[in-house]
């Protein structure tokens, strides 16, 4: 899912050019998440450095703005982590979304689902033997469903 963001005059949103840089709420607003959220996901991401001026004001660059669309879409869509998506950008599968135009974007292909699943949790206590067959069952489904959600992707 794409993330859709503000008014497009002429090609360029709310009258600025692709390459202008973008205020906390300018962004927040594209991509419908609060300020807070963006502030938050910078001590979580250190990919996300916002050039900060006097006041402690942020100014996102075009490619902030992409990696926080990446990060969102990751997050919110793909139900994703945080630890989850630190990987993936570390890893470098979860490359930034181009930021201008949202619509001409292409989910890059990802070849390996499951190794992109947190590990499952060897030690469960206080569950049984039979629930534990009937949950690994279960996370089996989801992975061959992800895989085949992946795959349509392509």
């Amino acid at each position: 899912m794409a993330v859709e963001t503000g008014t497009y005059m002429n090609g360029r949103r709310n009258g600025k050019s692709a390459a202008a840089f973008r205020t906390i709420s300018e962004v927040a607003d594209d991509l419908d998440v609060p300020p807070h959220v963006l502030r938050f996901w910078e001590t979580k991401f250190s990919q996300v450095r916002p050039l900060k001026r006097g006041g402690g004001r942020r100014y996102y660059r075009p490619e902030d703005v992409g990696l926080l669309m990446r990060i969102r879409e990751l997050l919110y869509s793909d139900g994703y982590t945080i630890k989850g998506v630190q990987r993936l950008l570390r890893d470098g599968v979860g490359k930034p979304l181009k930021s201008e135009p949202v619509a001409d974007f292409v989910e890059p292909a990802i070849s390996e689902p499951e190794a992109m699943v947190e590990p499952p949790v060897t030690a469960v206590g206080g569950l049984d033997a039979k629930t534990r067959s009937e949950l690994s069952g279960v996370l089996e489904e989801l992975l061959a469903l992800r895989k085949k959600l992946v795959d349509a992707r392509r």
